[in-house]
């Protein structure tokens, strides 16, 4: 990443990270799919309802690992290989931890959250089901993420995406298995998810302690290095916080969604679903953003990074727009993929075509964010964010929707609030030297 011609370098890292997460959102999209037009549309609200809580949940301990990737690509930069792999083992062994964390809150607390959330009882109880059975992989979910940081991290963006292909092809098979021959019912989704989810773990991890080179794993020396990992909690709490709040404003959506009923439930789920694909390329380039600034900040390329900065930004925001058309255009066909009753279909061809025209904005407060993630300033983002995407989103839908009762009203708190943030973040991009050196930062 600290060599050749910037645009084909960023592409190319960035490409088979969208291809990677094209086959992760399978895993939801598939589950989706199959107990929509198996198991019917209540059992697609519950599974659809799960997304907001499930990223609340886990979305945190990923927001840490942003911090362990940060330092980890600058260390590659800058060939510190002693440094590297101290950062590689301590985030291995604080994905285990986490892992098990995870499993205990998800398994013990589902039913308490679900409730808060105002989960209608037509639904409740195969929402439990759905949750528990997947917060009981909790160890594959985050240690995954752990190794798939380490790889990106180093400026490896196929073999993740290797391992998902297999993953999410054994997710189909046994979605199908499940659901569809044995009738295991909901359940049986959320097995084919954590099973999928387990054995791309293994090939990355088995991967990761064969590979020859300074980022290589060995078992017995996975351990906590505490100056270690609080440079990466420094680093990374900010991103966990940030991905909580979020997620927490989401909650509160989600919550205000399940008010208007199972239907309006199943209708949001299968945009949701649609939208996660949508968002791809945006979240890919960010996240190829934020290697590539944090490898070329670390080999002190100012000049490199900025330009790829620019180059970022500007690819982001087009492809978000192009795909926001797209989806305005064919929102029918593409819910009626999840659904074919008229009803659930109208509410997310309502929640599309209200939305889709405004990705632009989130691609662009996505990219400056990993740009400056990339430059240790994960505070910016977290601040922003915080701000806009929580306080605001919250406010505005506990308002409006008391005053106008319309579930476009909660709808419309994206577009809003994207505008917020892009607004504070491109005076940010503008008026500051983002690349000056962070005070958390080891290198730059």
């Amino acid at each position: 990443m600290t060599e050749g011609k910037i645009s084909k370098k960023i592409i190319l890292f960035a490409f088979p990270i969208f291809l990677g997460r094209l086959f992760q959102q399978l895993y939801n999209v598939v589950d989706s799919l199959v107990v929509g037009n198996v198991l019917g549309k209540e059992a697609l609200a519950a599974v659809s309802s799960t997304g907001s809580l499930i990223f609340l949940i886990v979305g945190f301990i990923n927001g840490i690992f942003i911090g362990s990737s940060v330092l980890i690509s600058q260390y590659f930069g800058a060939d510190d290989k002693k440094k590297l792999s101290t950062a590689v083992h301590t985030t291995i062994a604080f994905g285990f931890i986490a892992g098990i964390i995870i499993t205990i809150i998800g398994v013990g607390f589902t039913p308490l959250f679900l409730r808060l959330m105002g989960t209608p009882n037509d639904v409740f109880r195969d929402a439990v089901t759905y949750l528990r059975l997947y917060f009981a992989g909790g160890i594959g979910i985050v240690m995954y993420n752990a190794c798939m940081g380490i790889f990106q991290a180093i400026g490896d963006s196929k073999r993740p995406l290797y391992y998902l292909i297999i993953a999410s092809i054994v997710n189909v098979v046994l979605d199908l298995l499940f659901v569809a021959v044995y009738d295991f019912g909901i359940g049986g989704a959320a097995i084919a998810t954590v099973i999928s989810q387990f054995v791309s773990l293994i090939l990355a991890l088995v991967k990761l302690t064969k590979v020859d080179s300074c980022y290589k794993i060995y078992i017995k020396s996975i351990k906590i290095d505490y100056n270690m990992l609080k440079s990466l909690i420094k680093i990374g709490f900010p991103t966990g916080i940030q991905n909580s709040v979020i997620s927490f404003a989401n909650v509160v959506v989600q919550t205000n969604i399940n008010s208007f009923g199972s239907v309006a439930m199943a209708g949001s789920g299968s945009y949701s679903k649609l939208e996660g694909f949508s968002f791809l390329p945006i979240t890919s380039f960010s996240l190829a953003l934020t290697t590539f600034i944090g490898q070329n900040l670390g080999a002190k390329k100012y000049d490199r990074a900025k330009k790829g900065a620019r180059f970022g930004i500007i690819v982001g925001v087009s492809l978000a727009e192009i795909i926001g058309i797209f989806i305005w255009i064919f929102a029918p066909k593409l819910i009626g993929f999840f659904s074919s009753d008229p009803e659930v279909i109208r509410y997310g061809v309502m929640q599309a075509r209200t939305i889709s025209f405004f990705y632009f904005l989130l691609a662009l407060s996505h990219c400056i964010s990993g740009i400056l993630r990339g430059a240790g300033k994960t505070n910016v983002p977290m601040l922003v964010m915080l701000i806009s995407w929580c306080l605001i989103r919250i406010s505005y839908i506990t308002i409006m929707v008391k005053i106008i009762a319309d579930i476009r009203v909660v709808y419309w708190a994206y577009p809003l609030t994207w505008t917020i943030s892009s607004i504070i973040f491109i005076i940010y991009y503008k008026k500051t030297n983002w690349m000056m050196p962070h005070k958390d930062s080891q290198l730059i």
